[in-house]
């Protein structure tokens, strides 16, 4: 908690500061081309990243976290497209440039930490090779002493021997394989890292040891993350704000603290109170209702037909986000009408 009371203190100081972010997104709009029209995966979100934070961005497996991780670094693949957008990183808007120049962009300046560590790596090669590669293409054919030095350094950081640099994917666990792939996504000191799920297809121990390793590599090197995933209680530790994300649209951005103790949209409450506890799992909250047709939305808030808070106001426009309290941003009409939630 001490890193949380600590960027409560700078996250007041940057917005009276007027600091620009490091990578800001604007109205992107991915969506997948079907027979029966577009599924709108992500229908218009606006996120920006702060020098030195972490920003988790979570929501219900579907709400359009990894099509948004997608779009932010132009990897949609057909029959996915942007349709709009903007993603602004050292004055550059990124989704404007040639895929020559992207590609330059990537590794460097943007990276990924994927998913599924085991589809990522090339079976083929060993991983030290595969680091090595991303080097060499980056910055040109360097002295094999210096590279070996620096594939080392990686490795210690993430907490790997430098034995495992002569292994192939396939002998390695999984919590190894996504400590080379964090190893891989620093290895040219990025800017923004990019977590999808990185810790997801882990058991419960390992995902622990994975989030200790992203968490001591982002210190260390003082880059800026964004973090997607699921799971409340995983972020409640990692994050220092949470953008909570459903169906293709962010709902609420609000601090840590501010969103565990005080909620204001009545998803990111239900997200909440799914958290296990002692006493056991909680099974997800959601009231009355069906979800709606991806290719056709409703009118107005684009939760209403499942809120419990839904009144016939909420179907006449869809709300934009507003402050509720100081750093915190809620796109409701009700915003804030929850009881309040234990501490974090």
């Amino acid at each position: 908690m001490a890193r949380n009371r600590d960027f409560e203190e700078q996250d007041a100081a940057v917005r009276r500061s007027g600091r620009a972010p490091v990578l800001s997104v604007r109205n992107l709009r991915v969506f997948y081309e079907t027979p029966r029209g577009d599924i709108r995966a992500v229908d218009g979100i606006d996120l920006d990243l702060r020098p030195g934070e972490t920003l988790g961005l979570v929501g219900e497996s579907g709400c359009g976290k990894s099509t948004a991780v997608m779009g932010i670094l132009s990897l949609v693949a057909p029959p996915g497209r942007v349709v709009t957008g903007e993603v602004w990183l050292d004055g550059e808007d990124l989704l404007a440039l040639p895929e020559p120049e992207l590609r330059r962009r990537r590794w460097t300046k943007l990276s990924l930490i994927p998913q599924g560590a085991m589809n990522s790596l090339n079976p083929t090669m060993r991983v030290g090779a595969q680091i090595a590669d991303v080097i060499v293409t980056h910055e040109g054919r360097t002295g094999r002493r210096n590279l070996a030095d620096r594939i080392a350094e990686l490795f210690q950081m993430v907490g790997l021997s430098t034995k495992v640099r002569d292994m192939y994917p396939h002998q390695l666990s999984g919590g190894m394989k996504q400590r080379v792939c964090i190893a891989m996504a620093v290895a040219l000191n990025a800017r923004v890292v990019i977590a999808d799920e990185a810790t997801s297809a882990l058991d419960v121990v390992v995902q622990r040891v994975v989030a200790q390793t992203m968490a001591r590599v982002r210190d260390r090197l003082g880059v800026s993350m964004i973090m997607i995933g699921h799971d409340m209680g995983l972020m409640a530790q990692m994050a220092d704000r949470i953008a909570v994300m459903y169906s293709g649209h962010v709902v609420e951005v609000a601090r840590v603290d501010q969103l565990f103790r005080h909620p204001g949209h009545p998803y990111s409450k239900i997200l909440i109170d799914s958290v296990p506890t002692l006493s056991g799992r909680k099974p997800l909250k959601i009231t009355a209702g069906i979800t709606h047709d991806p290719r056709d939305p409703p009118e107005g808030c684009i939760f209403r037909l499942r809120c419990p808070l839904a009144v016939d106001a909420c179907s006449q426009a869809r709300p934009s986000r507003r402050e509720l309290r100081p750093g915190q941003d809620v796109a409701c009409i009700r915003a804030g009408e929850m009881t309040e939630v234990a501490d974090a």
